[in-house]
């Protein structure tokens, strides 16, 4: 049996959650959400910097529109402006073509479409250094955004919000979870016009009545009929409550139907939920939790039929007391082996997520919450063993700064379908969910060890504070599914066999290998293989040298290295580079006395 106790938030009613002994470790606190004319929503992040186009940061832009001073011959005669590009070719050593001139009186000059962007800087700098010029800016590259017209969008700071937000919108333009089911291991589904189309068929799992309280053990039907209790009903001096419509909040951050001109937007609203019933009155057991997690990532439960909904992400917005049991992590283990994600709550009882399952297992990403100035919530567990932050939200500072997602508005049982504010960690596991979906459908290949490494690599820094450990920072979905979208690995290797001297402390050499024939970005997990003879490694350095000139350091200098040879592959998240183009191997010994020769090197998409 799962146990565990929930802070009481001041001004707010208490919600149970978990266990059958007590209220447990996700959901805090509700409050209605009030119906409002949408706004626009906050802006996105600032342009990217010159020479990249704004809708695929990282690409050089192939064309420049330069603004000439009114007196230059170059802003009427289009013969002038011509020969100035002429001249900038001549200066730069690149392609520097007019095109046109604009309405504006600009001139369009074309790069040609195989240039870096350091290419481009070296002919926006030229122009910049000339008196007539009055300014050049790249000729970015725009299309439609993927910005939801849902009415209380607006609300949903955690999505898109500068500080403190997960940067959702931008990961819109690269998916949206489609072709892609959650399963949603909690309180069941009550129906909601704003979740339905996303909605597929799911499980019942409580076996005990009592706790089910529908009347009936296991079958096919998920429905919550609310999990409302009178005072003492779950232990002594445990006070009553109505019922959270919980697995519905959290089914409708990640997948709430979007672009419907209503209600919120899922962050993986391409998805689909399916909704398994473990919580019932008073909380949920660990068997039946373990039976909905076997079931859900395809394995077999007696008397169960078949899933035909298998799911890539499980979210558990729940927990207990004390430590992961061999139980729950043998069912864990298994749904990971089994392609699975496993997404859970850290908790709420602002300790350290040790004490407090399954935020404690293995194999799970451990998610505690933040508030709307990105700092750990004040109920948010930590430790090491929180593997990300996401947007918990803290309604003790106003209820707006709460989670805004899919309800009902009964106390008891179902009534009509509503919105509203919640906070916990519980609100927190599914904006990773929904990220994950994100990343499963921008690259089906992924696994689950990569997924939770791709998410912890491209988090951006907390940007509020947190005593005792947050994990890798704050998810960052934007860049997340840019970095995957780019590529983890599809085998194909590209060799240089070529011979390079390494001179003895001397100036560096290096060795090109040409990739082409793939689009997109390189991948986050980028093989790099060297062979490397050499009498005393810890003299050299090594880097790799991507088309644009970015250096990535695989190997550094150390006195302390005094083995032969470097034979070894090294890892680089290449995720923000064009994969296409020269990239380089540069080796250099740095100290007297031994020398060497690269043998030859590979690159592994």
């Amino acid at each position: 049996m799962r146990t565990s106790s929930s802070p009481n938030t001041p001004n707010s009613p208490r919600r149970a959650l978990i266990s059958v002994a007590a209220v447990s470790a996700a959901l805090l606190t509700a409050a209605t959400a009030q119906v409002a004319v949408a706004q626009e929503p906050a802006g996105r992040e600032a342009a990217v910097p010159s020479a990249q186009t704004e809708a695929a940061p990282g690409v050089a832009a192939e064309r420049l529109i330069v603004g000439y001073k009114s007196s230059a011959a170059e802003a009427k005669s289009n013969k002038a402006a011509a020969a100035d590009a002429e001249t900038k070719a001549k200066e730069t050593g690149e392609d520097v073509d007019f095109q046109r001139r604009l309405g504006t009186g600009a001139a369009l000059v074309d790069l040609g479409g195989n240039v870096t962007k350091a290419d481009v800087a070296d002919v926006v700098a030229e122009y910049r250094a000339d008196p007539q010029v009055a300014y050049v800016v790249p000729d970015r590259l725009n299309k439609p955004m993927a910005t939801p017209n849902d009415t209380e969008y607006a609300k949903q700071w955690d999505l898109f919000e500068d500080t403190a937000g997960m940067r959702v919108p931008g990961a819109w333009d690269l998916s949206t979870g489609s072709g892609v089911t959650v399963a949603v291991i909690d309180t069941g589904y009550v129906a909601h016009s704003d979740l339905a189309g996303n909605i597929v068929a799911g499980y019942d799992f409580i076996s005990d009545t009592a706790v089910s309280v529908d009347g009936d053990g296991r079958d096919s039907n998920p429905a919550d009929p609310g999990d409302w209790y009178a005072a003492g009903d779950c232990g002594a001096g445990v006070p009553a409550s109505n019922s959270s419509w919980h697995g519905t909040h959290v089914a409708g951050t990640i997948a709430a139907v979007t672009g419907n001109g209503k209600g919120v937007a899922g962050i993986a609203y391409g998805a689909k939920i399916s909704p398994l019933r473990v919580l019932g009155k008073c909380g949920g057991y660990d068997s039946d939790i373990i039976d909905a997690i076997t079931w859900a990532s395809g394995g077999t439960v007696s008397g169960v039929p078949a899933n035909s909904n298998v799911a890539k992400v499980i979210n558990m917005s729940l927990g207990g007391d004390g430590a992961c049991t061999s139980a729950t992590q043998s069912a864990i283990n298994a749904a990971v082996n089994r392609g699975t994600t496993v997404v859970v709550a850290a908790g709420n009882d602002n300790d350290n997520v040790a004490n407090h399952s399954p935020g404690n297992c293995n194999n799970v990403i451990s998610v505690a919450a933040t508030n709307r100035t990105g700092a750990k919530a004040s109920y948010s567990n930590y430790g090491s063993l929180v593997d990300i932050s996401a947007p918990g939200g803290q309604t003790s500072t106003g209820t707006a700064n709460g989670i805004l997602s899919t309800l009902n508005s009964g106390t008891k049982t179902p009534s009509t379908e509503s919105y509203a504010y919640y906070q916990g960690t519980s609100m927190a596991t599914p904006h990773i969910a929904g990220l994950v979906a994100l990343m499963k459908s921008a690259n089906s290949a992924l696994t689950p060890a990569q997924i939770e490494s791709a998410i912890k690599t491209n988090a951006r820094p907390l940007p509020g504070s947190c005593s005792g450990g947050c994990g890798a920072g704050l998810a960052d979905a934007a860049k997340t599914v840019q970095a995957v979208k780019g590529g983890t690995g599809t085998g194909t290797t590209f060799t240089s066999t070529t011979a390079v001297a390494i001179p003895d402390n001397g100036s560096a050499v290096e060795s090109p290998i040409t990739v082409s024939g793939r689009s997109g970005n390189a991948p986050s997990a980028l093989q790099v293989g060297v062979d490397i003879t050499h009498t005393y490694r810890g003299d050299l350095v090594i880097d790799l040298i991507a088309p644009d000139g970015t250096a990535y350091r695989l190997k550094s200098a150390s006195s302390s290295d005094s083995a032969d040879n470097v034979n070894t592959t090294y890892t680089v998240n290449a995720s923000s580079e064009v994969a296409n183009g020269t990239w380089k191997l540069r080796v250099q010994d740095t100290a007297a006395q031994d020398t060497g020769t690269l043998n030859g090197w590979k690159l592994t998409f």
